[in-house]
């Protein structure tokens, strides 16, 4: 019996196996150490041309972006350009409450977040609705000299903008004053009533931005599948039920992200925009952070309070984006992060 059973445990099968399991048999394959640092070093010589192709934009960002940030250490001190960085005091917070404390504080918060706001509702969804009617046109050669007259504005530069609404808007030289003089009525102020300068500021960068805004929605719209414009041809869908059911579904990931990425900038405004267009009669709505900055920290030569502006730009556009991102992944898009 006992030989029997040495003979069975001895001869292979099943058993055998998982008794030579059991008894700390090598069955299962060796790992090799760092595996996974080798893999990250061969994937890198695979594919160095593409890491060779994004090495000058990942060097911008480190240079241009990353490594100036130290200089948010300003907001902390009481910077003197003659002292320099180290022998400048330093005052903490300050600047920050020196900003909180400033009558300005809420009109500039007021006038930003409502010029943002206005831009969202109206300017936002217009590069949109253009893309899509550019992306209806059929006939190629007509359809690219469309893009090129859209895209056209966003190469001219904001002082040849303003110089535009000048003499178009102006209530001696303008045009559409003298259009109105001729008709006998009175000139309207439309550089100089603050109820205008909102809606000013909004048309022209939905003029100057709006066909450049196109180019993004316009590629998303390249990458949609022909058989699903198809398919619904098949099932009688119009071309509003195309564009309806098929390309504003394909294209929304795209309007989610922009839309989070638009939020993020909320407490942004076009600075030299602002700066063109505004005048005395004007300051109650049109005084937002770029201008308080630029009047404090250069003009003023208070860069610590400019920097500082700054800073609390950055903070709240960050919980900006935090937020909506959050909002948009619980509502089952993907998000930015």
């Amino acid at each position: 019996m006992k030989t029997a059973n040495l003979s069975q445990a001895g001869q292979p099968g099943p058993a055998g196996q998982a008794s030579g399991a059991k008894l700390g048999g090598p069955t299962s394959p060796k790992v090799s150490p760092g595996r996974s640092g080798g893999n990250l070093w061969s994937r890198i010589k695979q594919h160095r041309t593409i890491y060779l192709l994004i090495l000058p934009g990942v060097l911008f960002f480190i240079l241009f972006k990353f490594v100036p940030m130290w200089g948010l250490l300003l907001s902390l001190k009481d910077f003197n350009p003659y002292l320099g960085f180290a022998g400048s005091e330093w005052v903490g917070f300050a600047h920050f409450v020196d900003l909180f404390n400033d009558p300005k504080f809420y009109i500039m918060l007021r006038n930003t977040f409502m010029i943002n706001m206005i831009g969202l509702v109206f300017h936002f969804p217009v590069p949109i609705l253009l893309a899509l009617m550019l992306n209806e046109i059929r006939h190629e050669g007509f359809k690219r000299f469309n893009q090129s007259i859209v895209y056209l504005p966003h190469f001219l530069s904001w002082v040849v903008v303003a110089s535009m609404t000048f003499f178009i808007l102006s209530a001696d030289v303008g045009i559409v004053n003298k259009l109105i003089a001729e008709s006998g009525r009175d000139t309207i102020s439309f550089l100089s009533n603050p109820n205008y300068f909102w809606g000013l500021i909004t048309a022209q960068v939905m003029w100057k931005e709006a066909g450049w805004g196109t180019i993004i929605f316009l590629a998303a719209m390249a990458g949609v599948d022909p058989s699903r414009y198809e398919a619904a041809v098949v099932d009688g869908a119009s071309r509003f039920r195309q564009i309806w059911h098929v390309t504003l579904p394909a294209i929304r990931p795209t309007i989610v992200i922009l839309l989070v990425l638009r939020l993020g900038n909320m407490m942004d405004t076009g600075f030299e925009q602002i700066l063109l267009m505004m005048n005395p009669l004007v300051m109650s709505v049109a005084e937002v952070f770029d201008t308080y900055a630029y009047t404090f920290g250069i003009l003023q030569g208070q860069i610590s309070i400019g920097v500082a502006v700054g800073l609390f730009k950055g903070l709240v556009g960050l919980v900006l984006i935090v937020i909506a991102n959050t909002i948009v992944k619980r509502l089952g898009y993907e998000g930015i992060y």
